[in-house]
């Protein structure tokens, strides 16, 4: 038995972005993860996932109404839209990254 899961396994993301600060909501695929979601995706695990993108502060919503998270990353878009030399400075494809985190699987 696997130790851990992708995220992307259990969940889908939207990410966007307000000058340097990107966003990504998640969403569990199925609604009895949600709670297990909350537990596991902490803005620690958020923030070590991003340090490569170096963010100031990674804080978390949680919209039990709609069983989603959010969380908003300070810093994460190398200066924004008008100032980043990077591809996708809006910081739209960075949910992958999310994605692709490791978790211990929902029990």
């Amino acid at each position: 038995m696997s130790t851990s899961i992708t995220l992307a396994d259990y969940a889908h993301a939207r990410a966007g972005d307000k000058g340097n600060i990107l966003c990504i909501a998640v969403f569990p695929l199925n609604p009895e993860h949600y709670q297990w979601l909350k537990r596991e995706l902490t803005p620690a695990r958020v923030g070590e996932q991003f340090a490569g993108r170096r963010p100031s502060a990674v804080k978390r919503y949680e919209i039990d109404s709609l069983q989603a998270l959010n969380f908003v990353l300070d810093g994460a878009l190398e200066g924004g839209v008008t100032r980043s030399p990077g591809l996708d400075r809006h910081g739209k494809s960075l949910s992958y990254l999310l994605l692709s985190m490791q978790l211990p699987p929902p029990h």
